[in-house]
């Protein structure tokens, strides 16, 4: 009988427990598993062009004008993303976000308490999604469709809420706090501090859980190290930046700490396996013993959901509700966040924190063409254009995967 060391008895794991993070990085090129990196260096390169051109944009008030700017894109964003993990779309997102925009206001106005009014917002979100979730999946009609009779329908609602008032302003301090409190000073640093350590300790606890299982990409401590000092110095000059303005927006903090919880479920909870599952491919899933219908019908309510928070975030920073709540070029660029974030439009692949990405992309390319008062006909070039390389990007990664076997 052959004895075999307790810490030789998976050589595949050990390995890549070795390698060096140059090695893992020339293995992640080869099999097109390029996660972050792509989208991190194009907005490194975002904001060194646009420093360069205008010095006024890595200013402290316009990254919170950034930070702010982004918020209502990234929320969007998650809930497409979700979407785009089952392989489907979602067009009606953005007229979601207007009419939970409305109904946050009109209810404000009616005197209703403003935290009540967010949960009836949040509420209605759930209830348009649930609609489009079950239509998908019972009726059987394609969600492009579906979702896109939904954005028509959903624009039918906004003006019958508000036709005859038009823009209707809020009056509530509370809501209008949502965008317009910080978080300052040495709270900040704190904050700041906290993010990085649960940051290394979410790290560390998927290192250890990938050395207990035996499994293979172990991350190396000296990787784990680069990864938190590059946080932790990326942070420390975000909030040295932001405290010689307001500080750190509230609704920023939001957004990322939703994006940390959503993040969790994907990764590390039942339901968020049965959506990677069902984007994977669905028949294997349904054979798998996964309960298909209604882990899509929940999926299509999530997306409800963030619509109706990115809404409610909108109106906030805005100060008011209006028939062009959730219009322009909201939904491309929801969409937009999630594709350039990394998220594949082919279902099975993607992350949350590619939204916040994809928002970063997406945001700081519409804040600097507007420091430099370009045309919208530029910044629609533009954004186009990013979008195309991040789908191209996508299709060549899946080949590169498939090449690969993975």
């Amino acid at each position: 009988m052959k004895v075999v060391a307790a810490d030789s008895a998976n050589p595949t794991a050990e390995a890549s427990g070795r390698r060096s993070l140059a090695d893992r990085l020339r293995l992640r090129f080869a099999s097109g598993d390029l996660g972050l990196i792509p989208v991190i260096i194009a907005l490194v390169v975002i904001w060194i062009v646009f420093e360069l051109v205008n010095s006024h944009f890595l200013t402290g008030r316009n990254i919170s004008n950034l930070i702010l700017q982004s918020v209502e894109i990234g929320l969007l964003g998650i809930g497409e993303t979700f979407i785009l993990l089952l392989g489907e779309i979602d067009l009606s997102i953005a007229a979601v976000s207007g009419v939970a925009a409305a109904i946050l206001v009109l209810l404000s106005s009616a005197g209703l308490n403003p935290w009540l009014a967010i949960v009836a917002s949040l509420a209605a979100g759930a209830v348009l999604g649930v609609f489009q979730g079950v239509w998908v999946t019972l009726v059987g009609v394609p969600a492009f469709i579906v979702t896109l009779a939904g954005s028509l329908g959903y624009q039918g609602f906004l003006l019958a809420m508000l036709g005859d008032a038009g823009t209707v302003p809020i009056e509530n301090s509370t809501l209008l706090g949502l965008a317009t409190t910080y978080v300052s000073g040495v709270y900040a640093w704190i904050l700041a501090l906290l993010g990085v350590l649960v940051y290394l300790w979410a790290l560390m606890q998927r290192r250890a859980a990938r050395l207990r299982f035996e499994l293979d990409r172990v991350p190396d401590l000296g990787s784990i190290g680069a990864r938190v000092i590059a946080l932790a110095v990326v942070s420390a000059l975000i909030v040295l930046a932001l405290n010689t303005y307001r500080g750190i927006p509230v609704a920023g903090l939001v957004l990322i700490v939703l994006i940390v919880i959503f993040s969790f479920v994907t990764q590390s909870t039942r339901f968020g396996r049965h959506v990677y599952a069902l984007g994977g491919h669905r028949e294997a899933a349904r054979r798998a013993g996964i309960r298909v219908k209604h882990v899509r019908i929940a999926v299509f309510t999530l997306a409800g959901v963030f619509g109706a928070a990115g809404g409610i975030m909108g109106a906030s920073r805005l100060g008011s509700a209006s028939p062009a709540s959730g219009g322009g070029n909201l939904l491309l660029d929801s969409i937009a966040a999630a594709v350039i974030g990394g998220t594949s439009l082919f279902g099975g692949r993607g992350s949350v924190w590619n939204a916040l990405a994809g928002a970063l992309v997406i945001g700081s390319v519409e804040n600097g063409m507007d420091l430099l008062s370009a045309p919208s006909s530029t910044k629609y070039l533009v954004e186009g254009g990013i979008l195309l390389v991040a789908v191209t990007i996508d299709t060549l990664t899946r080949r590169r995967r498939a090449k690969a076997g993975r």
